[in-house]
């Protein structure tokens, strides 16, 4: 609890709360002159502001040198904790935990179970942002492609999409892995859970769907991408 409104009061200044999201959607370090440069204030203030996140582990940073000369700059980027705010506080991760170790107590039919459920969960996800569209017209691409940007970003993903010239390919990059704590107990459960939940995603938006995983964070990769072949 003393955490949790630690973080809250960091994040009740306006600046402060961009300058968390700025970072959090450039997926990569950024330095104080950064910071003062987009958001328009003293290299100081930006400074004060990123020490409060960091104060509260939202941001971490070290000293690097750029290559170009001069003194070494500090460089900030999210830290690998996890943010929970919880009023009361709820361990949701115990409860996780014990879901998906019941889960594997049922071997098969419990793995299957736990799939089924990831893909319809991600289903859902998109039929909620669906929801909020009023317009009732058939949806084009680039309707769908914000969509899933939206549902992508709500589900904690921390996302970045590319989409080739005839739109039969979508590259999906995937930043931040929202299960990554209990993946790292059962990565293969997991991640197929993960994939299950993404093609129930692409599933509600397009006729047909081959998703390919090209990168994951527990083989040692930055980031979880796929590329995803659509048709419309």
């Amino acid at each position: 609890m003393e955490q949790t409104l630690k973080i809250t009061n960091v994040l009740s200044d306006p600046t402060r709360y961009y300058i968390y999201q700025y970072i959090i959607k450039s997926h990569s370090e950024v330095t104080v002159q950064e910071i003062a440069d987009h958001f328009q204030i003293h290299p100081n203030v930006a400074r004060l502001h990123l020490s409060k996140l960091e104060d509260v582990n939202m941001l971490i940073s070290e000293t690097k040198k750029t290559g170009k000369g001069g003194r070494p700059s500090r460089l900030y980027r999210l830290s690998n904790d996890v943010i929970q705010l919880y009023f009361p506080f709820r361990d949701y991760m115990l409860l996780s935990k014990v879901a998906i170790q019941t889960m594997l107590t049922l071997g098969d039919k419990g793995r299957e179970a736990l799939f089924i459920t990831g893909k319809k969960f991600g289903m859902e996800l998109i039929e909620q942002e669906k929801a909020k569209r009023k317009n009732g017209n058939e949806l084009d691409f680039d309707e769908k492609l914000s969509i899933l940007k939206n549902a992508a970003t709500l589900a904690g993903f921390y996302p970045e999409f590319e989409v080739n010239g005839e739109k039969t390919k979508i590259y999906f990059r995937i930043y931040n892995c929202p299960f990554k704590e209990i993946a790292g107990e059962h990565p293969n459960i997991v991640c197929n859970m993960h994939q299950e939940f993404l093609k129930g995603m692409f599933e509600s938006l397009f006729d047909s769907v081959e998703l390919i995983e090209m990168e994951n964070m527990f083989t040692g990769c930055d980031t979880c991408s796929y590329q995803a072949l659509v048709s419309n």
